[in-house]
């Protein structure tokens, strides 16, 4: 079976502003909810986006990040699991 794009949604997304890094909850079509941890979106100088990258390695500002929303993220991940 084929990817199909409007199949795949972002039920919600996190960023850091100070890494760019991103963090989201996905779903393909009715499957199971996951968190994905990247990609990195820095900024130019003029301040505009760049193209998105790899989030990579996480640095100790990512971390403390993460720890920061981990609950949040749990939370949303919990209204959008099934009922096991």
């Amino acid at each position: 079976m084929a990817y199909e794009s409007e199949k795949d949604k972002v039920l919600k997304k996190w960023k850091s502003e100070e890494t760019g890094l991103m963090i989201s909850i996905n779903r393909y079509g009715e499957g199971e909810p996951k968190v994905q941890i990247g990609p990195r979106i820095l900024l130019k100088k003029d301040g505009s986006d760049r193209a998105p990258v790899k989030a990579g390695r996480l640095t100790m500002e990512d971390l403390l990040w993460l720890y920061d929303i981990i609950d949040d993220v749990k939370d949303e991940m919990t209204k959008h699991a099934r009922p096991e």
